[in-house]
């Protein structure tokens, strides 16, 4: 019916029991939701590996994907955060089903990561859009997560010794030193829904009207935490030259520019992204791409 990407596999064999249950009862959990949503199952989408996501066509022939989060990953959240946004930012949620872990939007185009723009194009893109997004109005009730600096500086403090302390010492020191002072400068009444990953390939063309996010994880939280994301990113071009810092300074101004956050605060955001990001990767199924994230930190001043 589907090919089942090997990221989602490999992510849901790392969850052990609960995971291998979700892959087992896959095919019917589509097979019931095609038919109570009258679907036409297409291909999987590439991408990421914490929800199977795939293409569809509704009973009136028009596009759509249907989501499916794993065991660990519920959608309530995402979902409440889209039907808030009301299509403005984000894509249009048509339905959702939080038994079942699944939800539907609207299909859109291409992502802004296969544009083909430049670098500070794709930044000028995406601060644009996060302008808009987060105008989305917080919920009624915002749910009792923790902070976010707290909660990667324990996820850093706690995978790099499990994971058999990849990297030098001095990163995840710097790392753990950015993620105590965004913490402690944290303050509610300034705080946004932010998107949580913003990165190019969750900006998608929509027919007529630019580009919309998809998957956001939607908490509260400093702005600065969605532009960090945006820098933690350009494995390539930092890669390709021969002084990445000099470069990755260069688009932390134009992001504090063009969304009006500070520098500093912008670029603290993004190296604790791009450690904790490093990790994740390794202990979640994608161990060269955490390799590759770690030693680009590495190269930072």
């Amino acid at each position: 019916m589907f090919t089942l990407p090997d990221r989602v596999r490999d992510r849901a064999c790392s969850l052990g029991p609960s995971g291998a249950a979700w892959l087992a009862g896959l095919p019917d959990l589509v097979a019931g939701l095609a038919a109570d949503w009258a679907l036409t199952i297409g291909e999987p989408l590439s991408g990421g590996s914490a929800s199977l996501v795939l293409r569809a066509t509704d009973g009136n022939g028009e596009p759509v994907v249907l989501k499916l989060g794993q065991p660990d990953g519920p959608l309530a959240e995402q979902a409440d955060t889209l039907r808030r946004a009301g299509g403005r930012g984000y894509a249009r949620l048509q339905r959702f089903d939080e038994a079942r872990n699944a939800l539907l939007v609207e299909g859109l185009g291409p992502s802004l990561e296969t544009a083909g723009s430049s670098p500070e194009r794709t930044i000028e893109v995406l601060c644009a859009l996060l302008r808009e997004a987060w105008l989305v109005p917080r919920p009624a009730a915002p749910p009792g997560a923790p902070e976010k600096a707290a909660s990667l500086g324990a996820f850093i403090g706690e995978a790099w010794p499990a994971l058999g302390r990849p990297g030098p010492e001095r990163v995840i020191e710097t790392a753990l030193g950015y993620a105590e002072r965004r913490a402690a400068a944290y303050d509610p009444d300034r705080s946004v829904v932010v998107h949580g990953d913003p990165h190019p390939a969750n900006a998608l063309l929509r027919r007529g009207d630019g580009y919309v996010f998809v998957d956001p994880d939607g908490f509260l939280a400093d702005p600065g935490y969605d532009l960090g994301v945006v820098l933690r990113d350009w494995l390539p071009e930092l890669a390709g030259t021969d002084d990445p810092d000099a470069l990755l300074r260069g688009y932390c101004r134009l992001l504090a520019r063009r969304a009006g956050v500070d520098a500093e605060v912008i670029w603290e955001w993004g190296f604790l992204e791009r450690v904790s990001t490093g990790l994740y990767c390794l202990r979640y199924g994608a161990p060269e791409l955490g390799r590759r994230f770690l030693a680009s930190a590495e190269r930072l001043r």
